[in-house]
């Protein structure tokens, strides 16, 4: 398990109206090998508003759709839980994904 790995999750919470919904592991790769029983993820979503928070992704990514990650809605979630693996972002999309989650958290400089 990989930060910038895309997982499928059936069921990912009581409010997501889907059946499944893909996530991007967004956590450093320390808490990622660490003893800890979760990590911290991006959802991924059809719509692209073309935010500095979100990331287009698509069939190169492993999708079936054009797609982005929100970065603005991040959540925790068990690493059993990824076990439906997708694909693995390109080292440019790591660093788009890295420059939204600094956007999204506030910590340009």
């Amino acid at each position: 398990m990989k930060r910038g790995e895309l997982y499928r999750v059936p069921h990912p919470s009581k409010s997501d109206p889907r059946k499944h919904r893909t996530f991007v592991i967004v956590s450093r790769q320390l808490l990622i090998d660490s003893q800890s029983s979760t990590v911290i993820c991006a959802p991924i979503y059809t719509a692209y508003d073309g935010l500095a928070t979100q990331v287009p992704i698509g069939p190169d990514d492993g999708l079936k759709n054009e797609s982005s990650i929100h970065c603005d809605q991040l959540v925790s979630l068990e690493k059993a839980r990824l076990t439906n693996f997708v694909g693995t972002l390109q080292p440019a999309k790591l660093e788009a994904l890295k420059q939204a989650l600094l956007v999204a958290l506030d910590i340009l400089d």
